[in-house]
C-alpha cells in the first residue's frame, strides 16, 4: 500500500475534536449507539437489501468523514466503534486496491495461521477480489452474523498488518522513511485487528452495544 489514509478517507483529528467539543458528550454517545443499533437491526429486516447496499456505498458518496462524526470516538469494543472499524477497513482497501492486495498476498504467505480462511479470501487475491471481500464483510455485518463479520475483518487486518510489515522490512535499507511509514501502518492495522476480535467476542457473548 503506497499511500496512507487520505481523502475521502482521511479525517483530520482537530475537526472531530472541535465537533465533539460543541456537543454534550453523553448526547453524542447516545446518538452513536442508537444509530449503530438501528442500522444493524434494520439490515436484518425482510426486504432491507436496498437499504444495506446504500449503507455500504455511503462513504463512496459522502466520504468517511460523515461516519467519523458519529462513530470514530466510540469505544473500540462497542457496536458503533466496531462498525466504524469495518468501514475504515473497506475505505483503506478501496483507497489503494492494488497496494492492499499486494500487502494481503504478502501477509498471507508470511503467516502460518488460518487467517486467510477465516477472512474468506480467494487465492490468489487481486485488487478486485480484495475490494469485493471488504464489501462482503461489511455487508455481512448488516445482513448476516455480526460476530462472523468482525472475526473476518480482524483476520483481514492481521494479514494486511503482516504484509505491510514485510514491505517495511523490504524498504528499510533503501528507503528508511518509507519503511517507517509502513511500520506505523502495520502497527495501526494490528491494533484494529485486536479491537475487532475483542468486539467479535463481545457480540458472541451478547454484550456488544
Amino acid at each position: 500500500m503506497s499511500r496512507d489514509f487520505h481523502k475521502p478517507t482521511r479525517f483530520e483529528g482537530h475537526r472531530f475534536e472541535a465537533y465533539i467539543g460543541s456537543e454534550d458528550p453523553a448526547k453524542l454517545y447516545a446518538i452513536a449507539h442508537e444509530t449503530a443499533r438501528t442500522l444493524v437491526d434494520r439490515g436484518h429486516e425482510a426486504g432491507a437489501g436496498e437499504l444495506v447496499e446504500r449503507m455500504i456505498a455511503y462513504t463512496d458518496e459522502h466520504g468517511i468523514d460523515a461516519l467519523a462524526e458519529l462513530w470514530a470516538a466510540a469505544a473500540p469494543e462497542s457496536l458503533p466503534g466496531a462498525l466504524w472499524r469495518l468501514y475504515l477497513l473497506r475505505a483503506l482497501v478501496r483507497q489503494d486496491p492494488a497496494g492492499a492486495a499486494n500487502a494481503f498476498q504478502r501477509g498471507s504467505e508470511a503467516l502460518e495461521t488460518a487467517d486467510r480462511a477465516i477472512a474468506g479470501a480467494p487465492s490468489p487475491v487481486g485488487p478486485a477480489e480484495l475490494a469485493d471481500l471488504a464489501d462482503r464483510i461489511l455487508r455481512g455485518a448488516f445482513t448476516g452474523d455480526l460476530a462472523d463479520a468482525l472475526h473476518r475483518a480482524a483476520a483481514s487486518c492481521r494479514i494486511l498488518a503482516a504484509g505491510t510489515l514485510g514491505e517495511a522490512d523490504a524498504s528499510d535499507l533503501v528507503a528508511p522513511d518509507r519503511a517507517t511509514a509502513f511500520t506505523t501502518r502495520a502497527a495501526r492495522l494490528s491494533t484494529i485487528a485486536a479491537e475487532l476480535a475483542a468486539a467479535a467476542r463481545l457480540e458472541e457473548a451478547g454484550r456488544l452495544d
